[in-house]
């Protein structure tokens, strides 16, 4: 037998060794925390609801989420619920459906969208009110983690489009004419229809402003003139009446339905003004005479140039010019001493269209 003189100690330390081993060993495989409660899958709430209203109908859209609220991916997406509630403020419940969408029409992470048609009885009962809007995302389960954010939308009434519209063009520009009936008009408001313009095969489209309104009883004529186009263009024009509200001060314009579009080809086949004020000037010697010409300007924005026309007398005019004359003054060096001649002026637009002539007038070139 081989005894160690510090045998009793040695183990003690061995021993010590091993229960530091198993706690690090334990450390390192980590220790259970508390249990988690199951995810209830509630979907986030939706924050950025936007709603427009034109005529009747309120066009909303929003983003659906792709998240729930605990911040995991969504599995099962339930229904959209759409909320429409009359004169309330911040409803913390859904107080009454305007509609529904299916999961198969609102993707996660994805544009959605949902148009409201409001009733006519709920216009007329609640001119002065408004509509607040909300939408509510269901889970699988058919709960939710609320409403979304609110909008709201006036609910005063708008009159009906026009039924007739026609257009002349004229050299003034486009002359536009409209006209139709409408019911009463509640107190309160006051109603006016715009005239919108856009460019064939455009999207964006311009509101030219208010027509002239002639109203006897219900019946209306509707008139306006767009001076501000460019020739050879064309152009679609339509009619929406825009019904004004006085909201907390402010004036909130509703526009109502659009009429039909009617296009309208700006072909410019109007000739400037005829030039007035010719005068005839003898000029120059008896080896060179030459007549001076000059008249008032014209002042036409599309205006290219003048020709000028002669004849003696018993003969037919005959233009002298080569190239058109871009002054309002010419000088006619084709004369012959002992002569009169009479002279008249057109003037001519960059598409070509020539005015009528001038009033003539006439000089003889002294011997």
């Amino acid at each position: 037998m081989v005894c160690y003189p510090d045998g009793p100690f040695m183990e003690s330390k061995l021993l010590s060794a091993l229960a530091v081993l198993a706690l690090a060993a334990l450390v390192a495989c980590g220790i259970p925390g508390a249990p988690q409660p199951p995810s209830l899958e509630l979907p986030r709430r939706v924050q950025d609801l936007r709603a427009a209203r034109k005529g009747s109908t309120v066009a909303l859209a929003w983003t659906t989420p792709r998240q729930t609220t605990d911040r995991k991916g969504i599995k099962h997406l339930g229904v959209t619920r759409i909320c429409r509630a009359v004169d309330v403020v911040a409803p913390a419940v859904c107080v009454a459906t305007a509609g529904t969408l299916p999961a198969a029409q609102t993707p996660l992470g994805a544009p959605a969208s949902f148009t409201d048609t409001l009733p006519n009885p709920l216009q007329e009962t609640h001119a002065k009110g408004f509509a607040s809007y909300a939408v509510e995302v269901e889970n699988s389960h058919g709960r939710s983690a609320g409403l979304s954010n609110e909008v709201m939308v006036p609910l005063a009434p708008t009159l009906p489009p026009p039924g007739r519209i026609s257009a002349r063009v004229t050299a003034e520009g486009v002359d536009i004419s409209a006209s139709g009936e409408h019911g009463p008009v509640p107190p309160g408001l006051t109603f006016a229809y715009h005239l919108y313009r856009r460019n064939q095969g455009a999207r964006q489209e311009m509101d030219l402003g208010e027509l002239s309104a002639h109203e006897t009883g219900q019946a209306y004529s509707l008139t306006f003139l767009d001076r501000n186009i460019e020739w050879e263009k064309t152009y679609l024009y339509k009619i929406a009446s825009v019904t004004t509200e006085l909201a907390q001060g402010k004036e909130e314009p509703i526009e109502g339905d659009d009429s039909s579009e009617i296009e309208v080809f700006v072909h410019d086949i109007f000739p400037p003004a005829v030039p007035t004020g010719l005068e005839a000037v003898s000029s120059g010697t008896p080896q060179q005479p030459f007549i001076d010409l000059s008249w008032t300007p014209n002042t036409e924005p599309d205006l290219a140039g003048y020709n000028v026309y002669r004849h003696e007398e018993g003969t037919q005019p005959i233009k002298i010019n080569g190239e058109l004359v871009k002054t309002p003054t010419y000088r006619d060096s084709g004369v012959q001493a002992g002569h009169r001649y009479w002279y008249a002026v057109r003037a001519v637009d960059v598409r070509g269209n020539e005015s009528g002539r001038s009033a003539e007038a006439s000089e003889a070139v002294p011997e």
